[in-house]
């Protein structure tokens, strides 16, 4: 029997909603996530890694490589942009595995257009004030950039009903439970075995003839 194509996953949430360790947390297990790393005209960060946190370009780099259909989407947030390269993504679904793309809303909704078995995760912290404390606690970001991330907050929040499902990042172990339990049973929907299911039919009526 053939392998199952992999899920798109998308998720987003707020800025300080603790998704890139979720999405870590994901990605141990190597077998069954892949990570699709996004395209950026940001600057990195402490910490961060060309080609494994983000691809990081010129603007100009970026504004060519949406000429040429480069990408499944792109978005702009906090004055730069984001954007989700195709070919990776492509290959890793076909080869069985579920690809996340941690993206901003405007992203994931052309996703949604795009790819209708998308899987669609909204985290969010337990509070605002949870929010809050968790960006000031990364010591890297003005008040004023901290300012400007609660207000595209309270922006995002009127389009998580697009989403598929909501997930409170609380306890990490319990969300990254949630996101992986959500992910096994939609794997098992008949619409995304469709080949497994001809090969089932194949065999049986081939059983069939031979009685």
């Amino acid at each position: 029997m053939s392998k199952p194509r992999g899920i798109l996953i998308v998720i987003s949430g707020f800025s300080g909603a603790g998704k890139g360790t979720v999405v870590n947390e994901l990605v141990k297990d190597k077998d069954a996530y892949a990570l699709s790393i996004s395209m950026t005209t940001r600057a990195p960060r402490p910490g961060d890694a060309e080609g494994v946190t983000y691809f990081f370009v010129s603007r100009e780099k970026f504004e060519e490589t949406i000429e040429a259909g480069g990408l499944l989407e792109y978005a702009q947030y906090c004055d730069n942009y984001y954007g989700t390269p195709k070919a990776y993504v492509e290959s890793q679904l076909a080869a069985g595995k579920n690809v996340i793309l941690e993206i901003e809303i405007q992203g994931a909704l052309k996703i949604k257009d795009q790819f209708e078995d998308a899987v669609l995760f909204f985290i969010t912290p337990p509070s605002i004030a949870e929010l809050e404390r968790r960006l000031r606690s990364r010591g890297t970001e003005t008040e004023e950039v901290i300012k400007k991330r609660i207000e595209r907050a309270a922006e995002e929040a009127k389009g998580i009903e697009s989403y598929d499902y909501l997930i409170i990042n609380d306890k990490l172990d319990e969300c990254v439970s949630n996101i992986k339990n959500v992910v096994a049973a939609a794997k098992t929907a008949p619409k995304r075995n469709r080949q497994f299911i001809d090969e089932l039919r194949a065999e049986l009526g081939t059983c069939l003839k031979g009685e």
